[in-house]
């Protein structure tokens, strides 16, 4: 089976330097693809550079809703000048309503301006949302959009939106994290999402399987534990258990849905 990974992070500077080990890991296992991305100026290098140097990296550049006060005057120019340097995406960008003590202050001017950029070049979007998926959808439906589409990240809203975000192009991306018992809502809501907008990722090194999930223990030079990429392989195969499909099947679907997001970046 293939495997893409619609959703990381894997230039965080957790991984200690151990992006190559981490890569060559991932190829054995058959991970095609991994969709990197950016959170910020600062670390936009990184992820060209890991695209630079492996194929298996698509990167993805975009201001991250928790670091919108760090940009510079000039983000938007240093935005469009790595989209220029390679096939890219944009992400990971949006709005978050949860985080304790970050300030609302600019998120949804930045998120528009970076969902604009994308709707001009027609690349895929990674989008963050947490507790804002009301406010969400009302600048989806109020703004352009890329024809292409967009993911909506670790997908947490409701069940009933889901209809009036898939007409609008939305891709539902399910997340390891998502595995753990306390999350068999966000599980049930995937059930309805449309067959041909269903996206898998491991938003690596964060929201970690549950334990008896794990494939590749990991840790960060502290000892805390982190979310290996290579994870990818059992959140395919227990949300395929989960709906009541074989591996392959699912595999395939997915690669299908990826291939048409992402295809010719």
């Amino acid at each position: 089976m293939k495997f893409y990974d619609a959703h990381n992070h894997l230039q965080d500077g957790r991984f200690g330097g151990r992006q190559d080990e981490l890569l060559a890991v991932c190829k054995n296992v058959g991970i095609r693809r991994m969709v990197v991305n950016g959170a910020c100026e600062s670390d936009w290098p990184q992820v060209l550079a890991l695209a630079q140097e492996n194929k298996i990296v698509l990167p993805s550049f975009g201001y991250h809703p928790w670091y919108v006060y760090q940009r510079t005057a000039d983000w938007q120019k240093n935005l469009e000048k790595f989209l220029d340097a390679a096939p890219s995406a944009i992400g990971e960008i949006g709005i978050d309503h949860w985080k304790p003590g970050l300030n609302f202050v600019g998120q949804e001017e930045v998120f528009l301006a970076q969902l604009q950029i994308a709707t001009e070049r027609n690349l895929p979007v990674s989008i963050h949302c947490l507790q804002a998926w009301g406010r969400l959808l009302e600048l989806l439906q109020s703004n352009p959009k890329p024809p292409r589409g967009f993911v909506l990240h670790s997908f947490g809203g409701a069940v009933e939106m889901i209809p009036a975000l898939a007409k609008l192009g939305a891709y539902f991306s399910f997340p390891g994290y998502f595995l753990h018992e306390r999350k068999l809502r966000q599980r049930e809501t995937f059930k309805q999402v449309p067959a041909d907008r269903l996206l898998i990722e491991t938003d690596a090194p964060d929201q970690p399987l549950p334990p008896e999930k794990i494939l590749q223990p990991l840790a960060s030079a502290d000892g805390k534990p982190l979310n290996h990429p290579t994870n990818l392989i059992a959140v395919y195969s227990s949300l395929a258990e989960f709906l009541g499909e074989k591996p392959e099947v699912l595999a395939a679907r997915v690669e299908e849905n990826i291939l048409r997001l992402f295809g010719g970046l």
